[in-house]
């Protein structure tokens, strides 16, 4: 049985009925497990993170980069309530966009003794009724796209790789399709043979890593074979940590003119579905990593996280 709400029809259209934030996670959550996912047409999220820095001496000017909450709006994806909350030390936030609409929050702490605590939380819906997420036409040659950036620089043998692909004959959405698969087919995943710091050409020559491995390699193929594509970092329900994925920029198959993000995951080798939650884009990992920061002082901290994503509603099509 379902122990939380469930919204079947009963509000307007293009919206599942508001509930106030922030939703306890460890009460009014749905089992995400034992929903009907080919009938499910809008669902809502609920995230809560805390990181935890605890420094074996003081540390001083404190500048940190957090990126955890999802932006206002992402293609089908709407945040509707966030919050951030500082403990251990004095804090001052900024909250800004950057370049590629990410919700970024700059932290300053003028000292910490010990210890400094970042907890976030958001409650975000997505609609399949809002439709694709839809980019103008520059998109579509944006060399940030385009171009490799550092995690994604090729090699002689990605080269080769993405010659390959492109002698296939498929071109725009459907060659993004196939280097998703190709890319799932090839790779396997293996927690701890790689890092953060693991270039595209590493990842491809040993054929293994996480999500971000896969990500990468997927994107440099992309934009060697002249698709603009970007790096997405989020979550997926059933997941512990973060999860990462690519979207390509195609053109608007509507024919209106611009271009859509075509979000895929080459982890699983499939499209992402309602069951994903975007936080942030860019380049490569580096551009939206969740926790970053800087200070002054010879104290060494050591980081601990909890992360917990549920659905507090969903809206199902009619039977």
């Amino acid at each position: 049985m379902v122990t939380a709400p469930v919204f079947l029809r009963r509000h307007p259209p293009g919206r599942i009925a508001r509930m106030p934030a922030p939703v306890r996670l460890d009460r009014d959550v749905i089992d995400h497990d034992r929903l009907d996912w080919p009938r499910v047409v809008g669902v809502r999220f609920v995230i809560r993170q805390r990181m935890t820095y605890v420094y074996d001496a003081p540390i001083h000017r404190l500048r940190h980069r957090l990126m955890t909450v999802p932006p206002v709006r992402h293609g089908d994806q709407v945040r509707l309530d966030h919050g951030v909350e500082v403990t251990g030390a004095t804090d001052r936030i900024d909250h800004r966009v950057d370049q590629f609409g990410n919700h970024l929050m700059a932290v300053r702490v003028a000292r910490v003794p010990e210890m400094v605590e970042f907890e976030t939380w958001a409650v975000a819906e997505r609609l399949l009724s809002r439709g694709p997420t839809r980019l103008d036409a520059a998109s579509l040659h944006d060399p940030r796209l385009l171009l490799p950036s550092p995690l994604t620089w090729p090699n002689d043998a990605l080269e080769d790789a993405a010659r390959r692909l492109l002698a296939s004959g498929e071109r725009g959405a459907g060659l993004a399709r196939h280097i998703n698969t190709w890319v799932y087919r090839l790779m396997r995943y293996r927690p701890g043979a790689t890092n953060i710091d693991t270039t595209a050409a590493r990842a491809f020559g040993m054929a293994q890593g996480v999500c971000q491995d896969y990500a990468h390699v997927m994107l440099c193929l992309c934009r060697l074979c002249g698709l603009p594509a970007r790096y997405v970092s989020g979550h997926l329900l059933g997941e512990g940590g973060s999860h990462a994925w690519v979207e390509v920029v195609v053109p608007d198959p509507s024919g209106s003119g611009g271009a859509v993000a075509l979000p895929l995951d080459p982890t699983h080798g499939r499209v992402v579905g309602l069951s994903y939650l975007t936080v942030a884009v860019g380049r490569e990992y580096s551009d939206v990593a969740p926790t970053y920061g800087t200070y002054s002082g010879v104290g060494r901290g050591r980081l601990s996280t909890v992360k917990r994503v549920g659905v507090s509603a969903v809206e199902l099509a009619p039977e």
